[in-house]
């Protein structure tokens, strides 16, 4: 039988779960429901400009990739989009920022006025989109790729009003993204004719290096011991699957899921460790059989180090 792949979940997934699997009442509670609000929200304001882009449009090549990961030695970064065409490289900054938006740039500083005029000091992104357009001018030299790079940072909120802002930057909404694209474009000398453009997307595409996430345990400093075991009814968002007759059943709502075991150990992969060993999955999940539960870890496709008892299953990279 060929095994599944499996792996983390998404960030804004393994919040949830961990919300789920925390006591009402842990201190963690309030910052993490914050953080699981930022992370959506952001998640939803780069599918809008992903689903705006549709609207930009050019007669000669061009090629847009989205969440373009890249690394020099030590020094890693993370693109939201990138637009190549055959005059320049356009490095697209997503933020959902909602309020009163305000570039100070007497002080440097960047901060909001949300509805309530409760003022928020924020970090600035034109910090984040100027080294950007510097990894990749340096990665373009490197490479021997002749094209110059510009930046455009969008802002994806909905309720978001510019009251200041900054000279030398490119900002934006959502809806203006493509006619700014568009003018960021031919404000460029037109390059060689064959520059490469797919050649160019091929190299960046090979050169990816996704970034690692690590357990949310331990991103946020919680003890695994303070997590809810039990395995998770997709049904009815409670710890109450049990094992039987080989298939899961909810306790609450009787829903039943041959597979409940498998987003049992994402969500261990996502919140706790890439390691995992029979006696942990089975402490996990609440299982009490280390036969079924070996024969559970075995579906997967994970590499695995020791034998028998000592054996332990890791993600693969």
């Amino acid at each position: 039988m060929e095994k599944r792949s499996i792996g983390m979940m998404a960030r804004s997934e393994g919040l949830e779960r961990l919300i789920n699997r925390l006591p009402a009442e842990h201190q963690s509670q309030s910052y993490l429901q914050k953080e699981l609000h930022r992370t959506a929200s952001g998640a939803r304001g780069e599918h809008r400009i992903e689903a705006r882009f549709n609207e930009f449009y050019l007669d000669e090549d061009y090629s847009v990739m989205w969440n373009v990961q890249l690394q020099l030695g030590n020094w890693p970064i993370q693109m939201d989009g990138l637009l190549l065409t055959k005059r320049c490289a356009i490095v697209i900054e997503s933020k959902n920022i909602s309020g009163k938006i305000h570039f100070d740039e007497k002080t440097g500083e960047f901060y909001r006025f949300d509805e309530d005029s409760v003022k928020t000091v924020m970090e600035d992104p034109q910090i984040q989109l100027r080294k950007n357009v510097r990894f990749l001018s340096i990665w373009f030299k490197k490479h021997k790729i002749p094209l110059p790079v510009q930046g455009l940072i969008v802002f994806t909120a909905k309720k978001c009003e510019f009251i200041s802002k900054p000279a030398r930057t490119l900002i934006c909404k959502t809806y203006q993204m493509p006619e700014m694209l568009l003018k960021i474009h031919e404000a460029h000398p037109p390059m060689a004719a064959n520059l490469p453009l797919l050649k160019i997307k091929d190299m960046l595409l090979s050169s990816q290096t996704p970034f690692v996430e690590i357990p949310l345990c331990q991103r946020y400093f919680i003890h695994p011991r303070e997590l809810k075991t039990g395995v998770y009814c997709r049904n009815c968002q409670s710890l109450t699957m049990f094992r039987t007759k080989r298939s899961w059943h909810c306790q609450s709502c009787r829903h039943q899921d041959l597979l409940a075991h498998e987003f049992a150990l994402q969500e261990y992969f996502s919140l706790i460790d890439t390691t995992i060993t029979n006696e942990r999955f089975r402490e996990f999940c609440g299982l009490d059989s280390r036969h079924v539960a070996g024969r559970l870890l075995s579906q997967f496709d994970l590499q695995t180090t020791g034998e028998s008892k000592a054996r332990c299953y890791r993600l693969k990279d």
